[in-house]
């Protein structure tokens, strides 16, 4: 049975987290409600590399009867979390900051920063690079005969997906960094398991990307060079045991 104190101490830890995850709720609501009037516009510059790429005379169509005024709404609050992920970061990281060690919380605040600039990184590269090969090709080998009129909503659905396999791949270095940072593997070892981290990064682009051998190409490739790129700097940390956590090691 929980003591006076540790009951205090959990009540207080509990009632932190549902003001840090309020603060969280309205930074996104603050954001979705400064884009909403231009979730249009914001709709349209997605919709952008696909647009480029349609045979003239066709353009994208609603088969849905609310969904010229949902779809871009849906979008204008994906984008808002995206926008606030810095601000939500930030709370996580007060939140679990006191009970790190100091060698801990210099670790975690460079790696939250990475892991953020990252993410934004993998969607910059899906949306400047993948989007205008992919749609380029799957409107090149549309049957005769067929018009390439695609839905707002599936095209909605068919982005955020790839957005989010491209933005979640790129998070390979920090993830290499923190197995390494852990002791889970080595450097070394994470270098002799080279050939099945390849086979592994093209099943996974044939996962988590749409069924043609192009995207799963263009995710599987920059997963392998991001698997290399974290390799080497994971090389330069050597682990070391951190003063505070030794000397409560001892004091135990």
């Amino acid at each position: 049975m929980k003591t006076q104190p540790e009951a205090d101490s959990l009540l207080g830890h509990l009632l932190e987290l549902r003001n840090r995850l309020l603060k969280c709720v309205i930074a996104v609501i603050v954001v979705f409600a400064c884009l909403a009037y231009f979730a249009a516009d914001i709709y349209q510059l997605l919709a952008a590399p696909l647009i480029a790429v349609l045979p003239e005379g066709t353009s994208m169509i609603a088969t849905d009867v609310a969904a010229p005024f949902f779809a871009p709404f849906k979008l204008t609050f994906i984008v808002a979390i995206c926008l606030a992920i810095p601000y939500i970061l930030l709370q996580v990281w007060q939140f679990i900051a006191p009970a790190l060690y100091g060698k801990e919380k210099r670790l975690v605040a460079p790696l939250v920063i990475s892991s953020t600039l990252l993410f934004y990184g993998g969607i910059a590269f899906a949306y400047f690079v993948v989007f205008p090969l992919v749609f380029a090709f799957f409107t090149s080998v549309a049957p005769a005969g067929v018009t390439v009129a695609t839905d707002i909503s599936s095209y909605l659905d068919f982005v955020l997906k790839l957005f989010f396999a491209f933005g979640l791949s790129f998070e390979i270095p920090v993830a290499i960094l923190l197995l390494v940072w852990t002791g889970t593997v080595t450097p070394a070892t994470l270098a002799s398991k080279r050939p099945y981290i390849v086979v592994g990064a093209f099943v996974l682009g044939m996962l988590l990307t749409p069924p043609d051998v192009l995207s799963q190409t263009l995710l599987a490739v920059p997963m392998w060079l991001l698997f290399e790129a974290g390799l080497w700097l994971s090389r330069f940390y050597q682990p070391t045991p951190d003063p505070e956590q030794t000397a409560e090691e001892k004091q135990q």
